[in-house]
């Protein structure tokens, strides 16, 4: 290929796999796009295929991200542009190894370490974006119960990298390459299809379901209004009213009574533990609905009154706030701000961010009523481990609270929305979305969606889930497989810079 196809190769590819995710959610498109990319830079030197990979991701996450811009353009681009840098790097890799027998192979491996390591760092890792979190519909997404969101990242690498080893092949008149390629395609999601998903729930930690409701009481503003402080009393004052209506719903035989009910992430933000007109008004709903309600909250630092928790609180009808969960991965430069004096003295914009929070430091394992829940507070739906571990802490089913109202009609909410039922079928539980204004859902263990809310509409859902105990695959084996492949990529790395330059084994 000449340079000009290269680069229009890469721009392409990596369009295709920003249009691979949600809202668009071409999910086959990440494969083609996964396909362009090798293709672009197989062949190339390493710092050409760096700078080609710079153009993937930059164009990938200019799509994927667009919904930041209504922080602001600038924030649009430093992030759209940060995020590329790995992309760079496992395109410079990629043609590495392309000088070596069965690359298609040590595509996918490359692409599985990059991905674990830009997960983990710098500030605690950045996961989204990931090329598994564009496969929530696709055939294969059964693969999660092995291995997680990485089974499916390596899924769409191998695919993609085989078929354009596929397409080399065909240059040369082969037609060994078409034949791989069409069986790597239907073998790989027929026996996704063949892998048993649970459905059911189990009794040896407890009861084997219960009933969940989740309220979404919806926000008076959206965008960076929703956080003036004018709007706290009414979100609070929503949620509370919605979940009195529900009440009354179940008092008429409408809707079945709920053994526990998620309130979303900032439902209150006017500090429950502190002030009494939000307590009491919480107490109210409480009782009106019979049930505990996992309220998610803003509360200031006990240790630090000048910080601030990301909260959930379990609060009882009678007895008031009991167990908390406090979020363990607050949002860089959104709930707290990395070198803050220096920071805020040339970005006035970090004034938004008046205080920072505390991250926690223990799995959010929550007994809500009869369900020990596990609790993950927004954008922790997107760490591996965060939430693996909050499963072997002994969570039955998986509570995503979450405040998208910022991004409302841009797209965030459908990303996360992937994410939570990809979590579902890694983990095998029933995952609940609580969203202050949508989307809210219900995912079954196997993935399926029982029922949604849309944006910005207030109400609730109401559904008996089953409580599971059992660990999946992907539980068992938790990051080991990221780890072999970082192994994996150090090994090949060493065999391609070895291999003479130029050779290219198509």
């Amino acid at each position: 290929m000449n340079r000009l196809l290269r680069v229009a190769a890469a721009l392409v590819g990596g369009a295709a796999i920003g249009l691979a995710f949600p809202p668009w959610g071409l999910w086959p498109a990440a494969i083609i796009g996964m396909a362009l990319v090798v293709l672009a830079v197989g062949g190339l030197r390493f710092r050409w295929a760096l700078l080609l990979g710079l153009f993937v991701g930059v164009v990938s996450f200019a799509i994927n991200l667009s919904w930041i811009r209504v922080v602001g353009s600038d924030a649009w681009i430093a992030l759209t542009v940060f995020s590329a840098l790995p992309i760079a790097v496992a395109c410079g890799v990629t043609t590495l190894v392309m000088r070596l027998r069965a690359w298609p192979w040590w595509v996918a491996l490359v692409w599985v370490a990059v991905e674990a390591v830009r997960d983990r760092i710098p500030l605690g890792g950045w996961p989204w974006g990931r090329l598994g979190y564009s496969q929530a519909d696709a055939p294969w997404l059964s693969l999660a119960s092995l291995g997680g969101a990485v089974a499916l990242t390596f899924a769409v690498a191998v695919t993609g990298s085989w078929l354009a080893w596929a397409c080399y092949r065909w240059r040369d008149g082969s037609p060994g390459g078409a034949i791989i390629t069409v069986a790597t395609v239907v073998i790989v999601p027929v026996a996704a299809l063949l892998i048993p998903l649970p459905t059911a729930g189990q009794t040896s930690g407890g009861p084997a379901s219960a009933t969940v409701a989740v309220v979404q009481g919806d926000v008076p503003n959206i965008g960076l209004g929703f956080a003036d402080r004018s709007n706290r009393r009414a979100v609070l004052d929503n949620h509370v009213n919605k979940t009195i209506e529900l009440a009354e719903a179940v008092s008429a035989g409408d809707e079945p009574q709920p053994e526990a009910v998620i309130w979303p992430e900032n439902a209150s933000d006017l500090d429950p533990l502190a002030q009494a007109d939000a307590a009491l008004q919480i107490t109210r709903a409480a009782r009106a609905i019979a049930a505990p309600i996992l309220v998610g909250a803003v509360t200031t630092n006990p240790d630090d009154p000048n910080t601030a928790l990301n909260v959930g609180i379990v609060w009882d009808p009678e007895t008031g706030p009991g167990e908390t969960y406090v979020k363990q991965h607050p949002v860089p430069f959104g709930e707290y701000v990395p070198a803050r004096d220096f920071l805020t003295s040339v970005i006035g914009r970090f004034d938004l961010v008046p205080r920072d929070f505390v991250a926690g430091t223990e799995p959010g394992v929550l007994q809500v009523g009869p369900v020990q829940l596990g609790d993950i507070i927004c954008f922790e739906v997107a760490y591996d481990d965060l939430v693996r571990e909050t499963v072997l802490a002994g969570a039955r089913m998986l509570a995503v609270q979450t405040n998208n109202a910022t991004y409302t009609g841009l797209g965030q909410s459908e990303q996360q929305l992937a994410m939570a039922r990809i979590r579902a079928v890694e983990h095998g539980r029933a995952t609940t979305v609580a969203a202050t204004n949508g989307i809210s859902a219900i995912f079954a263990p196997d993935g399926t969606l029982i029922g949604s809310l849309p944006e910005q509409t207030a109400g609730w859902l109401v559904q008996e889930l089953p409580l599971r105990d059992g660990l999946s695959v992907s539980d068992r084996i938790g990051y080991w497989p990221e780890v072999a492949a970082g192994l994996a990529t150090l090994v090949l790395l060493v065999m391609g810079f070895r291999t003479r330059p130029g050779v290219f084994r198509a």
